[in-house]
């Protein structure tokens, strides 16, 4: 994962945390796995969806997964899932708040 950090430019005393998953427990948790037929097929088994959450305090906020009938993978539109996306859903969460 350090290397991946590395390379996405994510420096140590970031926010971002970027964490493996090598047993799935927690994309078992968050009944995160892709079931699709498709990668199965192929034998990809136990694949995590592509998603992104925000949590605060230990309880999640937003959750945003990528995936559609004709995209389960979420690799073709993982839109909702990115930066920008994440930060204007967190945006409009904080102002909900403040309502």
């Amino acid at each position: 994962m350090m290397a991946w950090a590395e390379d996405q430019g994510v420096k140590s005393d970031s926010i971002v945390t970027l964490m493996g998953d090598p047993y799935g427990d927690l994309t078992a948790a968050l009944d995160m796995e892709l079931t699709h037929a498709g990668p199965k097929s192929v034998g990809i088994v136990g694949r995590c969806k592509r998603f992104a959450l925000y949590v605060e305090n230990g309880v999640v906020k937003i959750v945003r997964v990528a995936e559609s009938d004709d995209d389960p993978a979420g690799d073709d539109r993982p839109e909702v899932t990115l930066a920008d996306a994440m930060i204007e859903a967190i945006k409009a969460l904080q102002v909900n708040d403040e309502l």
